[in-house]
Parts: C-alpha cells; structure tokens; sequence
C-alpha cells in the first residue's frame, strides 16, 4: 500500500461508526475488503472499475455467490469509494446484480411439532420453541437477556435487531412454560442461552445453527432447515391463521412491506373462507 494512503480499515471504521452502523456491519465491511485486496494484490485505493468487476464475476461464476453476499461486497466497495475517498460512484460503472426470486423454505405445523419432541435437551428445546414463536433472527435469539421474556405482557422483546430497530414480538405461553423449566434447571445469568460453564457469555451463532440443524435431521426432515427457516414458517403461519401482514411486518421487524409480503406467495390462504363486506351489511331488498 502506498505510503501517502492512510490504512483504509481505520476511515472508513471511522465513516461508518459516525453514521451509526452496527460494529457487526462495521466487522463485516472490513473483512470483505480486506480480502478483496489480497485477493487482487493491489491497494483498496488502486482497485479499479475492471478489478472489481472480474472479482465479482469470479465470485458468481466460480464460487456461486448469492445475490445478497454480491449486494454486501458492492455496499462495502460503495462505502469505501463514495464515503472515504470522495469520489463519484457514477464513475466507478457498477452495478447491482438482478435479484433472485426464491421463495424461502418453510416447515408445515407437524414438522415444527416433530422437531421440539425429539429435542431432549431442555435449552436446545427453548432455543427452537423461542426461535419460533417469536419469530427471531439467529443474531437476535444470542443477544436475548433475561428481562427481555415480558411475561406480564407476553411479549419477546428484540433490542437492537436487524438495522439497529429495537421491536416485541409474541411470547408463546407454551414456550413461556419451557423458558420457566430452562431457567431453575440452568440459571443463566444474563444472557437468556449461555454456553455450557460460560455464565455472562453469549452462545455462538454456529452452536444455535447445529442445535436447529441437529433437531431437523434427527425429525426426519428432508427440507433444507436452517434458523431462518423457523422466522420463515413463523410469518407463514400467522398469515395462515388470518393475522394481518402489516402487523406481521411488525413482529418480524422488516422494514419493506414488500420483504413481508413475500410470504402472500408461501401461505396456503382458502379463499373460500373470506365472504363479500357486502355479507356484513343489514339492507333491506
């Protein structure tokens, strides 16, 4: 790197702390730069429109990226290029892939009941049953502490989701029970799931991806499970049972009504059930 270059990692830290990003994000930006300048052995400053462009048709033809880790590479660069070095981005002459329309993976009712019964570990149980009925992130269920379970309310407090947006969500009463025989048998101390000798600590976001991954196999469950997939049938599931998509939107925190409504295409919704307003009006014919 030239000598007249300050360290890119420290402005744009800088940039990003400023505007407020989560020091995961922040994490994740400089790594994904970091490695795009080992990967094309030159300064970050010098990478040009042509460098970066065959890094991310290695990365989609070689490596099968997805559009969303594509999307996180062009966001960092973006970052780096308009925010730290005052150029135009128009310049640069890079665009964004076209999104992928796949629908997400989701579990029927009985295939979420096949997963808590053959889960004998009471915190791994806890850990599907909360993940589930509330709809939670895998980021969201490592950071949940104590007084975040509202039993009063019987609401799941999320602090600082996706996008920094505190929200509540639903607190199942049969999970609430769970929760209570989780509690006296461990007694974590801060966070809701601690590691094993580890009080005060969070569980890690791969330890909570085996114990949903481990309890899918075990049911008999050839779908491509993964945490996401519980938040996925979550949603459905409440769309299923005539809950509104907007406040839906709410439980599961998106900010786009159109993330939401990703689920109309999933839920399987019996029109015959649904009758004219007209119905509902007393006129005389």
């Amino acid at each position: 790197m030239s000598s007249s270059f300050q360290p890119f990692e420290d402005l744009l830290t800088k940039e990003m702390q400023i505007r407020n990003y989560s020091g995961r994000t922040i994490k994740t930006y400089c790594s994904l730069l970091v490695n795009l300048e080992h990967i094309i052995q030159k300064s970050l400053y010098e990478v040009d429109t042509e460098d970066f462009k065959s890094r991310l048709q290695y990365l989609i033809t070689q490596k099968r990226a997805s559009v969303s880790t594509i999307n996180q590479l062009i966001s960092a660069f973006k970052l780096f290029y308009v925010d730290v070095c005052h150029r135009e981005w128009k310049e640069f002459h890079v665009k964004r892939p076209r999104s992928e329309k796949k629908l997400p993976v989701v579990l029927s009712l009985s295939e979420i009941g096949r997963m808590i019964s053959v889960t004998s570990n009471l915190k791994h149980k806890a850990i599907i049953m909360l993940t589930y009925s509330a709809g939670l992130r895998k980021m969201e269920v490592i950071q949940m502490t104590l007084k975040d379970i509202d039993s009063q309310r019987m609401r799941v407090r999320v602090v600082q989701g996706k996008g920094k947006k505190d929200r509540y969500t639903l607190l199942s009463e049969t999970t609430l029970f769970v929760l209570r025989q989780y509690y006296l048998s461990e007694r974590p101390s801060t966070y809701l799931f601690e590691p094993i000798g580890s009080k005060g600590k969070q569980m890690s976001e791969t330890m909570v991806s085996h114990v949903v991954m481990s309890s899918a196999k075990k049911a008999g469950i050839k779908k491509d499970v993964t945490v996401h997939t519980l938040r996925h049938s979550f949603a459905t599931h409440l769309l299923e049972a005539g809950v509104n998509i907007r406040q839906i939107q709410e439980f599961m925190g998106h900010t786009s009504f159109k993330t939401t409504a990703t689920y109309l295409h999933i839920a399987r919704l019996n029109p015959s059930s649904i009758t004219s307003p007209l119905d509902a009006i007393i006129i005389s014919i």
